[in-house]
């Protein structure tokens, strides 16, 4: 265990840090789309080593493009002209962070307010981290992706359409991965206030990012999410 505590300290700093090396970089790098900012810090927190490296290889090919005079700002597309597999993975990185940060914002409220479904911390776990990642989710898909010509009713409707496949994908993968951490892996399930906890939830997320891409590469060939 105490081996384990280690690794999750040092996955958590290697979090931590690549968060706050993005939110530098965006800041003096902003993203033509505006959620992206947040997206990609999120997206460091939980996926030590590969985050960074995203950002880098592709969330800067994003960042907001000056004219010869560094004055005017040229009009933010949803055209790519990234391979397809690189949009769909950007896209991946834009579902997977609204979920993140409803499950982070989640489980410290299951916990400290002892709330269980069927006598279960987990199940309750599950239904208040969902209803945030969704609402929060769709916010993300809501924002980043407005059309002028759409009204907010048709925008709503595309955002749910867009996010509610990806983000059930999501969760598939990582809600499987915190069953087992709750039933399989330990004989006492670790909480929120155990470091060993906050990296079972970055490897949840990671399996969640990867549940989710076969979801968005679908998405993104209908037509129903834009590439990125």
């Amino acid at each position: 265990m105490a081996f384990l505590e280690l690794v999750s300290y040092i996955a958590i700093f290697i979090g931590a840090l690549q968060l706050l090396i993005i939110i530098g970089d965006v800041v003096r790098h902003p993203q033509e789309m505006f959620v992206m900012n947040i997206v990609w810090p999120i997206t460091g927190l939980y996926f030590p080593l590969v985050g960074i490296l995203l950002y880098f290889k592709l969330g800067r090919k994003d960042a907001k493009k000056h004219n010869a005079h560094n004055t005017e700002h040229v009009e933010h597309s949803h055209d790519s002209n990234k391979p397809f597999w690189q949009s769909v993975l950007v896209s991946t990185t834009h579902c997977s962070s609204g979920c993140s940060i409803g499950d982070l914002i989640g489980a410290p409220i299951v916990f400290f307010t002892g709330w269980t479904i069927a006598g279960s911390v987990l199940f309750a776990d599950y239904v208040v981290e969902f209803i945030l990642a969704f609402i929060l989710g769709v916010a993300f898909q809501y924002y980043g992706m407005r059309m002028k010509d759409r009204s907010p009713k048709e925008e709503l409707v595309n955002a749910l359409k867009a996010d509610t496949w990806s983000l059930i994908a999501f969760e598939i993968g990582m809600f499987g991965w915190m069953a087992l951490s709750h039933y399989v892996f330990f004989s006492n399930a670790p909480n929120p206030d155990n470091v060993i906890f906050w990296f079972m939830m970055q490897i949840a997320m990671m399996i969640g990012f990867l549940t989710s891409y076969p979801a968005n590469w679908m998405l993104v060939k209908k037509g129903i999410k834009h590439a990125m």
